[in-house]
């Protein structure tokens, strides 16, 4: 791997991977910063920026080719959502959370079916979080679902919504797996068949649109319903497909967390050459301590992205050598997913800091993008408790393996 020269946006090509979707998501960070504030305000993306989303056919860059996607790889993808992160953090977020979950269940889906939801470039897919509540009961030709589910991203914008819920019987009695294990099934249906919930109010990533949306006893061909991250259930059988789900939502995350970080420190260098604090003498720029600072966090930005995509470009080339992912591999992904959003995250923060009054003000770049990178740092996929699952498998103690 290989970056261009320190300055704004410099460092942010791979050597090699400055073509093809990647270099089209560079394209639009112009876009993507102009529309930022807009984004924010009206809580969803711009029709501009959607538009330009769609032509760049975005919300299929992991679905199998065979139904028309891009089939990207995994690293490639992550770069994709780093671009688009430096422009609008909110963007890069729906293009991760759309393009995993559409990937997920068209790997699951029979062809013709996949084909029919994300055959056209307008396709997307949303859904929340899973819960306890929610349960789908097993009917003739399908399923009776009714349940309702938070964080949406994206769903102000894509014609599928989908669900995770636990298959019952018609007596209301769980439905066992062969193993005794509890069924569940991922459903799919058309946004219009759900009650949304406007209560997106969120500290940022507010254009994400992450709205609550419930559906009352909704009934499910048995065609919409997917068993998603299990091999037994798997259709397609490209490399991806290899990738659970959450290791994929987290290289694309991880990829916004370090493209957000890369903004704010673009910005902190454009702001040091021309400011000079009121407590202080000379420009930033000119400031001993700012220049150690920003080559440290340069630095510390750095080696977050490179261990990220070494890590990625290594289990990605296993497991298309060999059809296969060891625990070892996932293992090692996971823990550098969650460190690289650790440490992109302390990079935000620093640049805001950094910046001093300025940072707080609205109407200059590093309020909103300082809210959108502590946004990113709450999610499932940058917990510190990864860290611990690792530990222990790393230290060979008896372990809950979980989100790998």
């Amino acid at each position: 791997m290989a970056d261009a020269g320190p300055g704004p946006r410099g460092c942010a090509a791979m050597a090699g991977a400055e073509a093809g979707p990647v270099a089209a998501a560079r394209r639009l960070i112009p876009l993507l910063e102009a529309e930022g504030p807009k984004i924010e305000r009206l809580r969803e993306l711009t029709p501009a920026v959607l538009e330009a989303l769609y032509a760049a056919d975005f919300f299929r860059l992991l679905t199998p080719r065979e139904i028309g996607g891009a089939a990207l790889p995994l690293p490639d993808f992550a770069l994709v959502t780093e671009a688009l992160a430096e422009g609008d953090a909110s963007a890069a977020w729906i293009i991760c959370q759309s393009n995993v979950s559409a990937m997920s269940s068209a790997t699951a889906l029979a062809p013709e079916v996949a084909r029919g939801f994300f055959g056209d470039r307008r396709s997307g897919l949303a859904w929340g979080a899973r819960n306890g509540t929610a349960r789908a009961v097993a009917v003739a030709g399908g399923y009776r679902v009714t349940g309702a589910w938070d964080f949406g991203s994206g769903s102000r914008h894509t014609p599928l919504l989908g669900a995770h819920v636990a298959v019952f019987l018609p007596d209301g009695t769980p439905r066992l797996r062969p193993d005794g294990s509890r069924d569940d099934r991922t459903v799919l249906f058309p946004h219009s068949a759900a009650r949304i919930i406007d209560d997106w109010q969120s500290i940022g990533l507010r254009g994400t649109g992450s709205d609550s949306y419930g559906v009352e006893d909704l009934f499910i061909p048995e065609a919409h319903a997917c068993m998603r991250d299990r091999p037994e259930a798997r259709r397609q059988h490209g490399t991806l497909s290899l990738f659970a789900s959450n290791l994929c939502y987290a290289s694309g995350f991880c990829g916004v967390s370090l493209g957000v970080a890369r903004g704010l420190l673009d910005r902190l260098m454009a702001l040091a050459r021309g400011k000079t604090a009121r407590a202080g003498t000379q420009a930033m720029c000119d400031d001993h301590a700012v220049q150690l600072q920003v080559a440290g966090l340069e630095a510390r930005w750095r080696a977050a992205r490179h261990y990220l995509h070494g890590t990625l470009r290594e289990t990605w080339a296993a497991a298309e050598a060999t059809g296969a992912l060891t625990l070892d591999q996932r293992m090692a992904l996971r823990l550098a997913t969650t460190h690289a959003i650790g440490e992109a995250t302390e990079v935000s923060v620093a640049c805001y800091r950094a910046a001093g009054t300025t940072a707080v003000l609205a109407g200059n770049p590093f309020e909103r993008r300082f809210r959108d990178a502590m946004s990113v740092s709450q999610h499932l996929q940058g917990t510190p408790w990864h860290m611990e699952m690792v530990g222990r498998h790393l230290l060979g103690v008896p372990n809950a393996v979980q989100f790998v």
